[in-house]
């Protein structure tokens, strides 16, 4: 038997020490259980948070310098020894590596029994590992107090071979630090009790129950927690057992300390009911050498072109394979209650721990955007801590005030009124000119960017962006305006996503179902000056986000002219969602070389 305690942690970014202390706490609190675990397991990069860039540098630390601040800290804490897994940014025989540290804390034993450094680094999607760190050579299980075990980091798990060499090499129990950022907001996700799950999260379950069932080991998985730069760590450590089934779910979005047993007897049964890895350990050399001879054979038959000389085989091109015919079904259908915590969380962690602020400010037009952000900032904030403020123009529409005076008084959030009529008519005086209703909207939309962040200063407020994905998309905003806030909750939601999630929020019916409008110029409606619903331009820009040619989505119900104008948009106002170009003269040139994450 062997006890263990799965630490789902959530570290603040670059902040090391602190970290190191908070992890102390714990130790104290498993410390004082009736049956103290005998192995605590903590996530990747438990003490620095993950996506640090070029912050890798600063905060790796030697397995040695890691294990001595960690026996202080356990020593602080009282606790009995135990044994630790925990991920961390190493710097070894001078490179950097991801790695996971397995040690023993306290007791005549003490010391570190093995690193294991990642082997397989993502640089894909959100990924860029190897830009800053270097793969690992190895994956070994190793000897422990209580048995042997292996280490895989994250993306390791997720080859095959790698799970297969540590059971090969005697493992019984394969952990697996993770940070790994939730995606996935449709429907359907989740272990098949009703609670819904990020649709990766549902993999990482899959993957750990196909890898202990297929070796007969224990599984356990200890996800990171907390929101870096956007990106959610969402939670869900899982443990699975020698038969592929889940012993425990890690809670979504909140730390947590789960216990559990392991009782090893459990992996001959398995095993002797299904002796896979047995047979694989026959066969696998057999396999090995036919594998390796076929190899050669290949070498032999391609090495000669007939007058003796040597030529080398022709090399496979890396095709990436392109899309051709999208599913059909309901790519933008979500589940509205999962999307409600994720972005709750996300506007907790970011506001309150983040960015050490209690209070939020958003401009509230009445519209269905800004209402969906100020439903779900009182209840991340509470409403005593949200101002909404609504800014009219003599041309706005009465109904948009109205609307937002709905939104005040359902949720009981702060307000204010600020009229800007006075402060853009003046500058549009000032500039002189036939001043057209295009530059005109552009001078509104920035005179409420400048009363949202001088309020801000006033009541030390965090601004709140209320921009769907469609709009920034297609670029239907004014630069350095409405785009402007820092946080914005609701920026990778198209606008059909936002109908939905604001209609289970309980925003008023009259705000979700009129027409989109930005009111700058009377009469005006999104789609009007779209030339295309916002129900035609959420799938077409899906398709082609996800790689979809145009004549593939014409199979899909629309006409190539709606796909090129949507096209067209999207292609256009990329510089829109981008800081302004710099010219790069050095080789520290900020956000080229110099690179560190938003929130570092």
């Amino acid at each position: 038997m062997l006890r263990i305690a799965i630490i789902q942690f959530r570290p603040d970014k670059g902040a090391y020490t602190e970290n190191l202390s908070r992890l102390g706490e714990i130790f104290g609190e498993v410390g004082r259980w009736a049956e103290p675990p005998e192995l605590v397991i903590a996530p990747e990069t438990a003490l620095t948070g993950y996506f640090l860039e070029g912050g890798v540098r600063e905060l790796a630390v030697s397995a040695e310098q890691l294990f001595a601040d960690l026996s202080a800290t356990h020593a602080a804490s009282g606790a009995a020894p135990f044994d630790i897994a925990l991920g961390f940014y190493e710097v070894w025989r001078n490179r950097l590596h991801n790695s996971s540290l397995y040690a023993t804390l306290g007791g005549a034993d003490a010391g570190i029994r093995h690193v294991h450094r990642k082997v397989f680094l993502p640089t894909y999607g959100v990924f860029d590992e190897e830009r800053f760190v270097e793969p690992g050579t190895s994956i070994k299980a190793f000897d422990t107090r209580w048995g042997r075990a292996a280490m895989l980091v994250c993306e390791d798990a997720w080859h095959s071979l790698a799970p297969t060499l540590a059971a090969l090499d005697g493992a019984q129990l394969i952990i697996i630090p993770s940070a790994t950022p939730g995606r996935g907001i449709a429907p359907g996700a989740g272990p098949g009790d009703g609670r819904a799950r990020p649709s990766n999260l549902d993999r990482w379950d899959r993957l750990a129950q196909a890898i202990a069932e297929e070796h007969g080991v224990f599984v356990a998985v200890a996800h990171l927690v907390g929101f870096e730069g956007g990106k959610g760590f969402v939670g869900g450590s899982v443990l699975a057992n020698p038969r592929g089934a889940l012993l425990l779910h890690g809670p979504l979005f909140e730390p947590a300390v789960l216990p559990a047993t392991l009782d090893f007897d459990e992996i001959t049964r398995a095993r002797a009911d299904q002796p896979l890895l047995s047979d694989l350990e026959v066969r696998l050399p057999h396999l090995l050498a036919d594998w390796q001879a076929g190899r050669g054979g290949q070498q032999t038959e391609s090495g000669s072109n007939g007058d003796g000389r040597r030529t080398l085989p022709t090399p496979r091109s890396r095709v990436i394979g392109t899309p051709t015919q999208p599913p059909t079904g309901a790519p933008l259908e979500i589940d509205p209650e999962l999307t409600r915590r994720w972005l709750v969380a996300f506007l907790k962690d970011e506001v309150l721990r983040r960015r050490g602020f209690s209070h939020a400010i958003l401009g509230l037009s009445g519209g269905v955007d800004s209402s969906l952000v100020a439903y779900l900032a009182a209840e991340a904030l509470g409403a005593e801590n949200v101002t909404a403020v609504r800014m009219p123009y003599r041309t706005s529409s009465p109904e948009s005030l109205a609307h937002a005076q709905l939104v005040i008084d359902a949720l009981g959030i702060r307000s204010r009124t600020v009229d800007i009529s006075a402060g853009v008519d003046g500058l549009v005086a000032a500039i002189g000119g036939d001043v057209s209703p295009g530059r005109r909207g552009n001078i509104m939309a920035r005179a409420r960017m400048i009363t949202l962040f001088d309020l801000s200063a006033e009541l030390n407020a965090l601004p709140l962006g209320t921009g769907n994905k469609t709009e920034r998309l297609f670029g239907y905003f004014t630069w350095h305006a409405d785009d402007s806030p820092p946080v914005n909750p609701i920026g990778d939601l198209f606008k059909s996503q936002v109908w939905a999630l604001a209609r289970h929020v309980g925003v008023p019916g009259v705000i979700v179902d009129k027409p989109a409008s930005a009111d700058l110029i009377k009469g005006q409606t999104d789609e009007g000056d779209f030339g295309i619903s916002y129900a035609k331009a959420d799938q077409i820009l899906h398709w082609l986000l996800v790689g979809y040619k145009p004549q593939s989505i014409v199979e899909l119900g629309f006409t190539l002219p709606e796909i090129a104008l949507v096209s067209t948009r999207l292609e256009s106002t990329h510089w829109k969602r981008r800081l302004p170009t710099v010219a790069m003269l050095s080789q520290t040139a900020i956000g080229e070389y110099y690179l560190r994450p938003v929130d570092y």
